[in-house]
């Protein structure tokens, strides 16, 4: 699978904007601020519906315009498939695929599997649990659309059963019945998120470990565990048991909504410990082991977007990177970078058929095609 074109109206910085790619690797370079991103961001929404980086649509509208329009031509084993994904303010965005019209974006979801590594993954590392939930969701949901339909209804139970216990103290009645009812709920759709979870980082263990230790030549001990209230027993009876404490704090103290992923080096939090470069290393083994992932799972190899990653990274580490990347397995790659020549002479070395793209006032001229300058 690979994407062969893609057609922007009034997306973020550009008004108009056609562009036709190769199978395996693209690069758009230029100064900060020109919109390499916002292309990677494009491909992003045709595959998940929606920005990496947020999910109000109106934001990627571009100034003074109220609407946007994404057109993508992905190539499946010689079939072509046309996506169409426009958004106006005021009105629901529309997915389209073939021309036929998706009733439920979910259903979209999986189906052009991509992952994207970008500075702002340092979330993972600096933000609080809620960011490494929403990572291991984003995984599982493009081969799993029941995960993602069990993540909707526990979130749902859980809004129900929280609003119960406002009212149980605010009227200072207490209904242990409809209470109940809730906890079925989260017990049923929480054990199926909890189990997958929990399979899927096993999973991820051993290869983001592999990749770690290629990126920075085994220098440093890594490691990734997945905590959870659920591994602790009998999730039924946790939630009975934590309903004196629910009640006085107006919410739901136990669940996989306070799920987390622990992120260690050296037997310590990475956070705490790793260098920029050491941390920015840690995500990219990580995405790229998530990478590996959907691969087996859904036997699709995901569109590999590369946001800006060799910011703080040396020579040795770059050259590691695409040296991995490069491998045949990954499919197609899309790369960004304010540096034409260090790209050039990287992909070069490694005999490898690319496209480069620079941006300047908004404009995306190919300059190098297969390798070779255009003329």
């Amino acid at each position: 699978m690979y994407l062969r074109r893609l057609a922007l109206t009034n997306f973020k910085n550009y008004d108009s904007t056609e562009l036709e790619f190769s199978p395996r690797i693209n690069c758009f370079v230029g100064n900060n601020g020109v919109g390499k991103t916002n292309i990677l961001d494009a491909i992003h929404y045709l595959s998940l519906t929606k920005s990496f980086f947020n999910n109000i649509d109106s934001i990627s509208v571009r100034h003074d315009e109220d609407y946007f329009i994404i057109n993508g031509t992905f190539e499946i084993d010689g079939e072509e498939d046309h996506i169409y994904c426009a958004f106006q303010k005021q009105k629901q965005k529309v997915l389209k695929k073939n021309s036929k019209e998706y009733q439920k974006l979910s259903e979209h979801v999986g189906k052009y599997p991509v992952v994207m590594i970008s500075p702002a993954d340092s979330a993972l590392i600096s933000e609080g649990s809620e960011e490494r939930r929403k990572f291991l969701n984003k995984i599982i949901s493009q081969y799993n659309a029941e995960y993602l339909n069990s993540v909707l209804k526990y979130s749902k139970a859980l809004q129900h059963r929280n609003r119960l216990l406002k009212d149980f103290k605010l009227t200072g009645k207490f209904e242990n019945d409809e209470l109940l009812i809730w906890d079925s709920q989260l017990v049923k759709y929480g054990t199926y998120v909890y189990e997958e979870r929990k399979s899927l980082v096993d999973e991820l263990i051993p290869v983001f470990q592999e990749h770690y230790s290629m990126i920075c030549s085994g220098k440093e001990e890594v490691r990734l565990s997945y905590r959870s209230h659920l591994s602790e027993g009998n999730f039924s009876e946790a939630l009975v048991n934590s309903v004196s404490k629910d009640r006085f704090l107006e919410y739901t103290t136990i669940g996989i909504h306070k799920d987390d992923l622990m992120l260690e080096m050296n037997g310590h939090s990475v956070k705490s410990l790793g260098s920029q470069g050491q941390q920015k290393s840690y995500l990219v083994a990580l995405k790229l082991a998530k990478f590996e992932y959907i691969r087996r799972k859904s036997g699709i190899s995901p569109i590999l977007l590369l946001d800006d990653i060799f910011d703080k990274f040396d020579a040795e580490r770059v050259e590691q990177i695409i040296r991995l990347v490069g491998n045949h397995r990954f499919g197609q790659i899309f790369i960004t970078d304010t540096h034409q020549s260090r790209l050039h002479e990287i992909l070069s070395s490694h005999n490898t058929d690319y496209k480069l793209f620079r941006i300047s006032n908004n404009v995306v001229d190919e300059v190098i095609h297969n390798g070779n300058p255009r003329k």
